[in-house]
């Protein structure tokens, strides 16, 4: 019998302590963080062509985010812009990158590959589509660019989409009543000075440095969008359903417009990735993105527009999962 009372004292220890055991687990669980909740690795961000605000936007962000991702390696990749943009990280070029709306529509309708695997993270800034000719030019509309030489943007770029939409909406066929040059914001100023150009579509945020450099040392105009063109854009559907019409402040371009507000297409940008993105990387990147806003925004005025109550909705983009959880945790 006092064998068997030995036994069962043994089981009440043994049982304490197994006991014992799970409760200091739960609280090491509790304590203690469990592995590394800081993002690690590389990334590569396409941004866009020189002095253009994509570019400008990621230069700043590339040191905030070294700052809240100490051991992610940050490469920045420049590009001709939104379309090569979206193509590269679609096909797993780059991880993170900007692009408008409608050039990321455009891209899941054609069914190029990787399209699928597309997510958003951010609403971002709006582009203002700015067609800029010298002040004494005779082109006041779209459909005075016949004739002429127009500078497109790059082939890779969301200038060249809407500018032959807008000129397609004009009655202006961009392949055979203009003689269109292909070239970014980092050429096409000097090429209007030097006298190679008539005029040029640039769509960017407000002021693109570019611009706003050109018209301080050269006399240029705006010309404006008129509302019938714009809605022409629109019933065409599809992905021309993201354009709007908009208006450029009059202090947008002083010297350019002389205290004139220009009516004008704007189209949202969005901070893209893909599924293969890990979550809390996205995370992380969302986080600093927003977080960034005014800092970055007293150099590159555009980044100053993002705002947490709209950078949500990411149409035609499902939204990533890191960005999800960033904004899970960011209400109010």
């Amino acid at each position: 019998m006092l064998h068997a009372l030995s036994r069962a004292g043994r089981r009440r220890t043994l049982q304490g302590g197994a006991a014992g055991v799970v409760v200091l687990g739960l609280l090491l669980w509790w304590v203690l963080p469990l592995g590394d909740r800081e993002p690690s690795g590389s990334l590569t961000f396409s941004t866009g062509v020189r002095s253009g605000v994509y570019q400008r936007y990621g230069q700043r962000l590339e040191g905030a985010l070294a700052k809240d991702m100490p051991k992610v390696s940050i490469r920045l990749q420049n590009s001709e812009g939104s379309q090569q943009n979206i193509e590269r990280v679609a096909t797993g070029e780059a991880d993170f990158t900007i692009a408008t709306v409608d050039a990321v529509a455009t891209y899941l309708q054609s069914g190029k590959p990787g399209g699928e695997r597309l997510r958003g993270c951010v609403r971002l800034y709006d582009d203002y589509v700015q067609l800029v000719v010298p002040r004494g030019s005779d082109i006041r509309k779209v459909s005075d660019l016949r004739g002429k030489r127009v500078g497109v943007g790059q082939k890779g770029s969301g200038v060249l989409l809407v500018a032959d939409r807008l000129m397609t909406a004009a009655g202006v066929d961009p392949s055979e009543d203009i003689t269109p040059v292909e070239a970014g914001i980092d050429t096409m100023p000097q090429r209007l000075t030097d006298g190679e150009l008539d005029a040029f579509f640039w769509s960017g945020g407000l002021p693109t440095g570019a611009v706003e450099k050109l018209s301080q040392e050269f006399d240029i105009r705006l010309v404006p969008l008129e509302t019938p063109l714009i809605s022409r854009l629109q019933a065409a559907g599809g992905s021309t359903r993201h354009y709007r019409s908009a208006v450029m402040p009059a202090d947008a371009y002083d010297h350019a417009q002389q205290g004139q507000a220009v009516q004008t297409v704007a189209v949202a940008n969005l901070l893209i990735t893909t599924d293969r993105t890990d979550p809390l990387m996205t995370e992380a990147f969302t986080r600093t993105v927003i977080d960034s806003r005014d800092r970055i925004g007293r150099e590159v005025h555009a980044a100053q527009l993002v705002d947490l109550r709209t950078a949500i909705y990411t149409d035609p983009l499902a939204l990533h999962e890191g960005a999800r959880r960033y904004y899970r945790s960011a209400k109010p």
